[in-house]
């Protein structure tokens, strides 16, 4: 069983930053496919930034250039650097891992932007 370990949430007034950690319990370069994810309440889940095997990036829309998905495989962790926050980024973020047919989730980290 994976363990992911989110990490890095808080409070911040709008146009502030957050990195976001997310800390594997097994090395990371295996999975297919490590992400981040965003429920607000009410909403349903929805993907904010992949990261597919060799690296490739996929961003939603919304982000619009503000955040930045990065890895650090010696330490099995995926980041996700968020600037520019809005109050539409209030959410609590998961960090997710595919591998093969199973995926694995965080428990989660609370992000709320409000001034």
């Amino acid at each position: 069983q994976v363990q992911l370990v989110e990490s890095g949430g808080g409070s911040v007034q709008p146009g502030g930053s957050l990195t976001l950690s997310c800390a594997a319990s097994r090395d990371i370069v295996s999975f297919s496919v490590m992400g981040w994810y965003r429920q607000a309440p009410g909403k349903e889940r929805e993907l904010v930034a992949a990261m597919h095997a060799g690296g490739v990036k996929n961003y939603a829309d919304f982000v619009r250039g503000r955040f930045a998905l990065s890895r650090d495989i010696a330490y099995a962790s995926l980041y996700l650097q968020m600037n520019s926050l809005e109050p539409g980024d209030t959410a609590v973020y998961y960090c997710s891992a595919r591998d093969g047919a199973r995926e694995y989730w965080g428990q989660g980290t609370q992000v709320t932007v409000s001034s």
